[in-house]
């Protein structure tokens, strides 16, 4: 995920527009405050479920995307910008891993199909340590916003079979390209086997959705190093300290109800020499809590899911 990323630079897509309903989300879920809510359990006691949603990503190049600088993002080609982001599956990427290894935790990994093509190698780095995976589109650069209902299933069909191909596992996540969907997407996503989406970033619990069997899970744009790094500029030590301050706040919510701790990175930001000393540390702090469940997202919906009565919506 890049949300820095202008859905009016993305790849068009021709044939639907969605009428506007300024209450649609609501067919999708339903309000019901945290304070409200049964308690939410984690495996072994665990207060505080943590997952590292690490973005592989291809983007066209023919197409403006999220840049470095954006003076020079409507050129094609444009070496700097595309450079910076190819950066990350040909060497951040390397980087984060070793940092991951070293702190047991295993990635969920936001994957393009294209990604998954066109970067085996990691891939392959991924199977070797049962990582979760999600399907995050074809491209950086294709949203499905504005698509016509069934324009969006063969889409969505292509990109979940190409992410089983390469991973050799169905992905039973979805997170899409700049978080973006239509109103149909959930429920196109649920006949393929999906059962959670990341795109609602409205929560600290996974809570159900309106579609049978479908389940929002927690993601963040603001814990994200594109937002951190790029868009509020903080240095490698206010990075840590923000890490420290989230996870010291919902350890303190969590005494009676879990929470979840989502952290996006993406290996072209991260992934940067001069900022790998500041994930090693931001992990140190996470990895050696007690009170912490280091898990996936994957893992997160299928215990809510276990231990639902029903995913009816709340």
């Amino acid at each position: 995920m890049s949300p820095a990323a202008d859905p009016a630079t993305a790849e068009p897509q021709a044939s639907g527009t969605q009428a506007f309903e300024p209450h649609a989300h609501q067919r999708l879920y339903d309000y019901r405050p945290i304070v409200e809510r049964p308690p939410l359990r984690w495996p072994g006691g665990a207060r505080v479920a943590f997952y590292v949603g690490l973005n592989v990503e291809h983007y066209r190049v023919d197409r403006p995307a999220t840049s470095i600088f954006p003076d020079t993002a409507p050129l094609v080609p444009d070496p700097l910008n595309y450079g910076w982001r190819d950066y990350g599956p040909r060497v951040g990427f390397w980087r984060v891993l070793e940092i991951l290894d070293r702190h047991g935790v295993r990635a969920s990994v936001m994957l393009n199909s294209e990604a998954g093509q066109r970067y085996p190698a990691i891939v392959r780095a991924g199977r070797e340590r049962d990582w979760a995976w999600v399907a995050h589109g074809r491209n950086n650069s294709t949203f499905q916003a504005g698509m016509a209902r069934e324009e969006e299933r063969r889409y969505l069909a292509e990109v979940v079979a190409d992410i089983e191909r390469a991973t050799g596992r169905r992905p039973r996540g979805w997170l899409g390209p700049a978080l973006t969907e239509t109103f149909h997407t959930p429920e196109l996503l649920a006949e393929l086997g999906v059962d959670h989406l990341l795109d609602w970033t409205n929560d600290d619990q996974p809570y159900p959705l309106r579609v049978p069997g479908m389940w929002g899970v927690p993601y963040s744009v603001e814990l994200n190093d594109i937002t951190l790094f790029m868009g509020g500029r903080v240095s490698g030590p206010e990075f840590v300290r923000i890490v420290r301050d989230q996870l010291d706040r919902l350890l303190a919510e969590s005494a009676d109800s879990g929470r979840v701790f989502p952290l996006a990175l993406h290996p072209f930001v991260i992934g940067q020499a001069f900022r790998a000393r500041y994930l090693d540390e931001a992990l140190a702090l996470v990895a050696g809590h007690p009170d912490v469940w280091l898990t996936t997202s994957d893992e997160i919906a299928a215990h809510v899911q276990a231990s639902s009565p029903s995913s009816a919506a709340a």
